[in-house]
């Protein structure tokens, strides 16, 4: 197809770009689409005609959209993020905003490189399929399949009654499998809510509403979109690291609101106060098993979270499983009582009753004459918990440990992050107890420290900045500098930065670099001449006498 040919965003027929209408169905090509996004019939590609704007949110555009070739409806994002980029040109290119050059390219290359991603595991269950990745306009274009169906949050909003749990688990396991997939090639999702779950015709949900970190976390370059009550407690706070268990929560949290009906509290509120009531509490149908799982997996403190979702999806399914996974945790919350707590009763009563008879045998046994010193003991020991050597993670990428099943069982990690030249982004790069430490705590606690990679910051072009002025902004960026004075003929404003060596706008690792910044001397004064000396007056010589005449 031509560059002047479309297809109707209405009918899919093909015809002229250029129109005012369709031929074909009468349908207008008259453009309502808001100035930041591009003209409804825009063809990109020479492949897909634009159509309505669908939505905007801080990393860019949705667009309705028609793949010329097959007549297929898509859905198109155009990376367009408010907070770095100040419009188009004329001829439609997005321009970053000045000093932002160097973050929007980074975040642009992100933006593709997770669709990208996505593309390379789709189709798959529970997923929204990523079809193409394009790049024109100076910017990035996903194309992503049209689902016809509702969002969750629609059919909840409609529905008068809770979900049955059955029907739950049917609902949210193409999700959960989805999500899994996502973390199976080392990605996470962070937007799992109702709004982003889709309910085709035919009853089954789809996962949709892929965005970069930093549209799904507080504090980032682009302006963020969280959902309350579904995202985790660390994607408000930019210090903390995420992982696998952020996904974990928002998978609980909309489990949690079909069971109960409730709106699941902010996670900004529970951290003030947690008044989140367990699910039993909230609908009485709610098993306890259930409930458990679903308060373990939105804890608020990530590392005390349910992991993994294979392990969310087996508990929920099971009462056995519930069990087992709630027996390796060292500290199990409060719940109402159930099959769990009788079988703790259980045991305890049985441990009673074997001190009792243990004591009953020692007394029995004291009667009797002592043995054999020189006789080996038959007697068995008690057995001693086995020391642990913690292993060292330093080095290792975080995400290699989390999915080693042996660590999971073996260790419960703590978190947090911290910038590094050393270590790749994602390695370790510290952590407590240190390597080859012995404990013998059941289930040891090992901190771990993750780099985020180099901190990085734009030059700013301070090019005739005066020094002081220079020095402040460098200052407040974490720059490192030295400051060289150049001669200065009076070609220069004295006083003033004339050159750096590192071009403005370079991106720069504030931990390794120095930039140079070169300071015009006052110029040197001109010489002063040195007075000439005046010639010493020669006294005129004495005039003879005149004879006089006679």
């Amino acid at each position: 197809m031509s560059a002047t040919q479309m297809v109707c965003p209405f009918c899919l027929s093909k015809t002229q770009a250029g129109r005012a209408a369709c031929p074909f169905c009468g349908k207008s090509f008259e453009n309502h689409n808001p100035p930041e996004a591009l003209p409804f019939g825009t063809v990109l590609a020479g492949r897909y005609t634009l159509g309505q704007h669908l939505n905007t949110d801080g990393e860019g555009v949705l667009y309705a959209a028609v793949e010329n070739t097959a007549g297929l409806r898509v859905v198109i994002k155009e990376y367009l993020p408010v907070t770095l980029s100040q419009g188009r040109n004329a001829a439609g290119e997005v321009e970053p905003k000045a000093g932002s050059e160097v973050l929007f390219k980074t975040t642009r290359m992100d933006f593709a490189d997770l669709y990208r991603a996505i593309q390379r595991i789709t189709p798959a269950t529970g997923l929204v399929a990523v079809l193409d990745v394009l790049e024109e306009n100076q910017t990035v274009y996903a194309v992503t399949e049209q689902i016809q169906g509702t969002p969750l949050s629609e059919y909840l909003s409609l529905r008068a009654s809770v979900l049955p749990l059955a029907e739950a688990r049917s609902l949210m396991q193409p999700i959960m499998e989805g999500v899994a997939a996502l973390h199976k090639a080392g990605l996470v999702h962070r937007g799992v809510c109702p709004d982003n779950i889709l309910l085709t015709e035919g009853g089954v949900a789809r996962l949709t509403g892929y965005a970069t970190l930093g549209l799904r976390r507080a504090g980032s370059e682009l302006k963020p979109q969280l959902y309350d009550g579904y995202s985790a407690p660390e994607q408000y706070k930019p210090q903390e690291f995420e992982g696998r268990y952020t996904d974990v929560y928002g998978l609980a949290a909309v489990f949690y609101r079909l069971v109960t009906g409730a709106q699941p509290l902010s996670a900004v509120q529970r951290q003030v106060r947690d008044s989140l009531l367990p699910a039993s509490r909230a609908e009485s149908r709610v098993p306890g098993y259930v409930s458990s799982i679903l308060s373990a997996a939105m804890r608020l403190v990530p590392a005390e979270r349910i992991q993994t979702v294979p392990e969310l999806m087996g508990a929920l399914a099971s009462p056995a499983a519930a069990d087992a996974l709630m027996g390796r945790e060292k500290k199990q919350p409060s719940v109402t009582l159930d099959t769990r707590h009788l079988l703790a009763i259980s045991l305890g009563v049985i441990a009673v009753l074997a001190i009792v008879l243990a004591a009953v045998l020692i007394g029995w046994g004291s009667r009797t004459p002592p043995p054999d010193s020189s006789a080996p003991s038959s007697t068995s020991q008690p057995a001693e918990e086995q020391p642990i050597s913690i292993p060292n993670f330093v080095g290792l990428q975080y995400s290699s440990v989390q999915s080693n099943t042996e660590y999971a069982a073996r260790f419960l990690f703590t978190l947090e992050e911290a910038y590094s030249s050393e270590y790749p982004e994602g390695a370790i790069m510290d952590q407590s107890p240190e390597a080859g430490t012995t404990v013998t705590d059941e289930e040891p606690v090992v901190k771990l420290t993750i780099s985020k990679g180099p901190e990085l910051t734009e030059m700013p072009n301070i090019i005739g900045f005066t020094r002081e002025n220079a020095e402040q902004e460098l200052n407040s960026r974490g720059i490192r500098f030295s400051l060289l004075m150049l001669t200065n003929n009076g070609e220069y404003a004295a006083n003033c930065v004339v050159k750096t060596d590192v071009e403005p706008g370079a991106s720069i690792d504030v931990e390794k670099t120095i930039v140079n910044v070169y300071i015009a001397q006052e110029p040197a004064a001109p010489a002063t001449p040195a007075p000439t000396a005046e010639p010493t007056p020669t006294p005129a010589p004495s005039p003879s006498p005149t004879p006089e005449t006679p």
